[in-house]
């Protein structure tokens, strides 16, 4: 390129690099690079060997590549808490923290989104982090998964790419916080075995309604070892008390308007009212010998052992009862690593989790500025620390004497562990195989378990994730890209591509793809997982206007308290607004124009003086029922009120005001009845609350 006219950007220009268009790919010291997918491993199903230098390079960069805020995960939101095991699990594991039903474990729980930065919103479209500190009696013990049980890539020697890909683009840093976009749907339709993730970060586990009512998973296949050194397989599964619910992507994007701080807000919000979330942990367990007996690997990240297969045995529940007091020092500098284990838990040859056991210890050395973060408060085990580490940066420690072993002129300490049983004692599995970059023909199968999950979803469930894949895919502009992501899907099932295909503007695939499975989970799909029946919690509107009946409001807000939920009247102004006898006030908690139906899980509509319905022409009393209706939330209306739901005729909110009694009907409950509500009412509201959302609703326009 020729001189500009401008120095600095000819200066600019020596230091340009391009993106590669020829030659082969290569490592920094130039090497040539004939193999980048999968990790030198001893053996196909093998543990990943340190040697391998491209790996541990790559790696190594990507880990350094963001400063200082994490790579991935980087907004979230956190709290302390315990965790107390319901019985001893001794015959499976020796760790100490799953032994003693008496004992309470501290933790520390961080929730995080994994594309966007700190800055970006939390209601986004993304795979959520749940991650776990035990402060165990033996050491600390991270337990660091997400709320999907399944990965996107099968060797972690794929991260930097999968990442660099759903990063926002780099020639313009666009989008911020989401997956609509070329470089992440080029990757994927270039991966199959990225094709059971994306069925699950386009259903709606993709935009869970609050940290508290969300699942969390350990992804991996991990190892229990008990005292006599037997092994058992293990998968872990957190399950919210609450039941497991989501947004709807309308209200989602409308969320990140009104409120980004949607999620961390609730979590904060609960906790200070004393409303605790609570989440049960459960286990799957495989014995060593039943390794093979699936038709997948177990080792593969991007599979599920179906609940029908092997039933999640519950082991124990963990309350979050205390919010940090510095966001900066606990949430912020809090340090995971997936290879913090103690005594009782150890790894499996998973090619995704032998990489983060790399990974994360690196990660923390550039982000927290040295090795010394273990000594941060947060990071900081309740068990004895006695090691030879020294200096550094951060050092808050004044250490004396010797620092090296064996020594005498320290006394011999610290010395290595007793014969006690107390120390970490690595597995002892027998390994074979040459020293190979392949993967094992048993992880090639990458749509049964995607098309299970397909077949398990409802209607309303499938009917949300065409409707994702539309939306993601309508994002994307380059065509061919479109077209090999809905080739891919014809391979989960042809309807679904067909569906897809015809929202994008591109050809369904000919011929009968085939669907790779028939099988279904019902365990996967949402309405299994609905919670207690409980209104804990839960958001209710009230809105209000001149002339409402106040003893209505005020038995109301009496009554769907006692439930547990929270009620907050709304009106046009702040303040108050005037009683049905005109001088009595009702307070109001706030103005409508400064929320809206998406930050609310119901809406109730009281009534005034029989013949005035309360508000029934105020334009944003309509916008926000209608709202409420079509993201198939419990609308609530009595006496008079009743005429704002038959105002939004004909849309499909119709209601009959001629009877003097309650009717339920799809998630609506009327009372045209006046005067203080009856307990029916309540009731069949509350009933409606608990069911979350009505998806048997006819659609409402505008």
């Amino acid at each position: 390129m020729g001189a500009t006219g401008d120095r600095k950007r000819d200066q600019r220009e020596s230091f340009r690099a391009d993106d590669p268009t020829a030659g082969p790919l290569t490592t920094d010291q130039g090497v040539e690079v004939d193999h980048t997918d999968d990790s030198l491993a001893a053996g196909e199903r093998g543990p990943t060997l340190m040697e391998d230098f491209h790996f541990r390079e790559k790696l190594t960069h990507f880990d350094h590549e963001r400063i200082p805020e994490r790579v991935v995960h980087a907004r979230g939101a956190g709290a302390y808490g315990y965790f107390e095991p319901y019985e001893s699990l001794a015959e499976f594991t020796r760790a100490a923290f799953l032994q003693d039903p008496t004992v309470r474990t501290p933790v520390f729980v961080r929730f995080s989104t994994v594309q966007g930065p700190k800055g970006s919103a939390d209601t986004v479209r993304d795979v959520r982090g749940f991650a776990t500190k035990f402060y165990t009696s033996e050491g600390n013990y991270d337990l660091v998964g997400n709320n999907m049980p399944v990965f996107f890539i099968q060797d972690g020697i794929k991260f930097p790419d999968f990442v660099h890909a759903l990063k926002p683009e780099p020639h313009n840093d666009i989008p911020t916080g989401a997956s609509a976009h070329d470089t992440l749907w080029d990757f994927v339709s270039l991966q199959p075995e990225t094709t059971h993730m994306m069925m699950w970060l386009m259903s709606d586990r993709a935009i869970p309604r609050s940290y508290r009512m969300m699942q969390g998973f350990g992804v991996h296949t991990f190892r229990f070892v008990n005292a006599e050194g037997r092994g058992t397989f293990v998968k872990f599964h957190w399950k919210p008390k609450l039941g497991a619910h989501s947004l709807v992507w309308d209200e989602a994007q409308e969320c990140q308007g009104r409120d980004p701080d949607f999620n961390r807000r609730d979590l904060w919000d609960a906790i200070e009212a004393g409303e605790y979330p609570e989440y049960e942990l459960g286990v799957q367990l495989v014995p060593e010998e039943d390794e093979f007996a699936f038709d997948f690997d177990l080792l593969d990240p991007t599979k599920i052992i179906p609940e029908e297969q092997v039933p999640v045995r519950p082991v124990g529940r963990m309350v979050l009862d205390r919010n940090p007091e510095n966001f900066f020092a606990e949430t912020e500098q809090v340090a995971f690593h997936t290879a913090n284990v103690v005594p009782g838990i150890d790894f499996t040859n998973d090619p995704l989790l032998q990489a983060r056991n790399f990974s994360y210890l690196d990660t923390q050395l550039i982000r927290l500025g040295g090795p010394n973060f273990a000594q941060l408060p947060v990071n900081r085990p309740v068990a004895p620390v006695r090691t030879n580490q020294r200096d550094g940066y951060a050092q808050s420690r004044i250490h004396r004497g010797t620092n090296y072993f064996p020594n005498s002129l320290g006394g011999g300490c610290p010395a290595h562990a007793g014969v006690d049983g107390k120390a970490f004692t690595h597995y002892a599995e027998r390994v074979d195989g040459a020293k190979i970059r392949r993967r094992s023909d048993s992880f090639q199968d990458h749509y049964s378990q995607a098309a299970m999950f397909w077949n398990s979803m409802a209607e309303w469930e499938k009917r949300h994730i065409v409707e994702a894949f539309r939306f993601e895919l309508g994002k994307v502009s380059a065509t061919q890209v479109r077209e090999r992501t809905v080739e891919h899907l014809a391979k989960v099932d042809p309807a679904l591509a067909a569906a897809v295909a015809g929202g994008i503007g591109v050809a369904a695939p000919s011929g009968d793809g085939g669907s790779a499975s028939k099988l279904a989970s019902p365990a996967l799909s949402f309405e299994s997982l609905r919670g207690n029946g409980s209104i804990r919690t839960r958001q209710i509107a009230v809105l209000a206007a001149d002339g409402v009946d106040t003893a209505q409001v005020s038995s109301l807000r009496a009554a769907l308290t006692a439930e547990g939920a929270i009620v907050e009247v709304l009106a046009a102004v702040d303040g108050s607004v005037a009683g049905a006898d005109g001088d009595e006030r009702c307070p109001v908690d706030r103005a409508l124009p400064t929320v809206a139906s998406v930050l609310y899980d119901a809406v109730l509509v009281p009534g005034g003086p029989t013949g005035t319905p309360s508000a029934v022409s105020d334009p944003d009393v309509l916008r926000f029922v209608r709202d409420a209706y079509r993201h198939g939330k419990p609308i609530g209306a009595l006496g008079s009120g009743v005429g704002v739901l038959s105002a939004l005729e004909p849309e499909g909110l119709g209601v009959s005001t001629e009877f003097q009694r309650v009717v339920a009907d799809q998630g609506v409950v009327t009372d045209t009845s006046p005067g203080a509500a009856s307990e029916e009412f309540v009731r069949a509201f509350v009933a409606a609350v608990a069911a979350h959302r009505h998806w048997e609703r006819p659609p409402v326009r505008g």
